[in-house]
């Protein structure tokens, strides 16, 4: 299953909003958009996003000061802005946003950078987002909410043999086989034991499907 990535939209003027969240929408995107910095902070720690598109001028708490808050959430940022004056670009650039666009601008050279920037930081960081959880591979890391989650490793294992495979339905044997190994000679229950765990810790009772007389699968929307 091809991964939805989640696009946060900061922007003050709601006929831009509108019209991005329309566009990036079409294009397969999901957005949330934000009228201001503080909405938008109370959003990003109540969500997961692969990327946010800020503009500069807004109420509140200003786009170059919002950046740090998307920072620490790991999410990266596009400016975009009716500022074109040289020294916002590179102050923009310089405390780390992937790009930086100036208004008017036009809407399908805006898609090619998200996906340019969605590529680039999927392929650095290889994170998998579900909902409030997002799962780092490369560090073995697992946040909910934007806090760490403690798993052991065959708890981490398992997660991450599900999230790979949204969806799809594992027997208990399977996830055995998958996960333990071949060496591993005990009962299907330690599956059942492992799955109680994870859902308990994320808060994914609903999301981790029991598929009756089958095993499970994790379902995504």
């Amino acid at each position: 299953m091809e991964k939805t990535y989640r696009i946060l939209i900061v922007e003050d003027d709601k006929s831009i909003s509108d019209l991005l969240c329309m566009n990036l929408s079409v294009a397969g995107y999901h957005c949330d958009a934000a009228e201001d910095g503080k909405q938008a902070v109370q959003m990003i720690h109540g969500n997961s996003y692969d990327l946010a598109i800020l503009d500069i001028m807004l109420p509140e708490i200003d786009g170059f000061a919002l950046y740090e808050h998307m920072s620490t959430k790991g999410i990266p940022v596009i400016y975009l802005s009716a500022k074109t004056d040289i020294q916002s670009k590179v102050k923009g650039l310089r405390i780390g946003a992937e790009d930086y666009l100036t208004k008017p601008f036009e809407v399908l050279e805006l898609l090619v950078r998200v996906e340019k920037v969605l590529k680039r930081n999927e392929c650095s960081q290889n994170v998998y987002r579900m909902d409030n959880v997002a799962i780092h591979e490369k560090e073995h890391m697992v946040l909910l909410d934007g806090n760490p989650v403690e798993l052991k490793p065959m708890e981490y294992s398992l997660l991450l043999m599900l999230v790979r495979h949204p969806n799809m339905v594992f027997s208990r044997e399977q996830l055995l086989q998958e996960v333990w190994g071949d060496r591993y000679f005990g009962e299907t229950r330690t599956v059942d034991n492992h799955i109680a765990i994870l859902r308990k810790k994320l808060n994914w009772s609903e999301k981790i499907v029991t598929v009756h007389r089958v095993g499970y699968k994790l379902e995504v929307r």
